[in-house]
């Protein structure tokens, strides 16, 4: 087994656009207050509509009506589907050559996403098409661990436990790349060197110095 560092991406906000800028956008259109969706999902985050719906406890159905719900109770109109139908982002073309480019050189490559069973694919693509190349990228990773599939999310340990498991590696072997701070924690303590991605550019350059690559 080759002796480089793993590397062990998120999907979303990493390589795709950030979902969180989606959401702007429709709070902007529909009048409510910026961030309102982080709030929503920062309110009892074990065992709300979205952690429920990441672990596949409730279908597409429920967690509309549960996102609803929870809005609601902090005085907003906002269905849940009005913000499954935004979640997949845009791929980030220099970031997937980074993939390729450490593919090449023989790094052990893995993905932990957070998910829901909506949309079409693992990313919940608005169409088949955009599914075909998010599972185009998803192909270069020798593993991914899929919340929605394993019934864990991050930020529980066990997830980014699994993901070592499945490349056969030691947590402090990987470098970890998430968009959200919450979610490098947990990598962080069980060894990983991890990267929070704030763009495109950073995670990039953060990533060489990690390796000692340009990207």
């Amino acid at each position: 087994m080759t002796d480089l560092p793993a590397v062990v991406f998120d999907f979303g906000g990493v390589v795709t656009s950030s979902p969180f800028e989606a959401f702007a956008r429709v709070e902007a259109e529909r009048g409510l207050p910026k961030d309102l969706v982080r709030r929503i999902n920062a309110t009892n985050p074990d065992t709300n509509a979205w952690a429920r719906f990441e672990r596949a406890e409730i279908d597409a159905a429920a967690f509309d009506a549960e996102f609803a719900a929870e809005a609601r109770a902090l005085g907003h109109d906002l269905p849940g589907s009005v913000v499954l139908a935004v979640l997949s982002g845009a791929v980030r073309p220099r970031v997937v050559a980074a993939i390729d480019l450490l593919k090449e050189r023989g790094h052990r490559l893995g993905c932990i996403t957070n998910n829901v069973p909506a949309g079409h694919g693992a990313q919940m693509s608005a169409t088949a098409e955009q599914a075909a190349e998010i599972a185009a990228v998803m192909a270069r990773f020798d593993h991914v661990v899929e919340s929605s599939k394993v019934g864990v999310r991050k930020p529980d340990p066990r997830i980014y436990e699994m993901a070592c498991a499945g490349l056969g590696v030691r947590p402090e072997d990987c470098v970890y790349l998430d968009d959200l701070g919450i979610n490098c924690k947990p990598a962080a303590a069980l060894g990983m060197r991890a990267i929070k991605v704030t763009g495109e550019e950073q995670a990039l350059r953060d990533l060489g110095a990690a390796l000692g690559l340009t990207f």
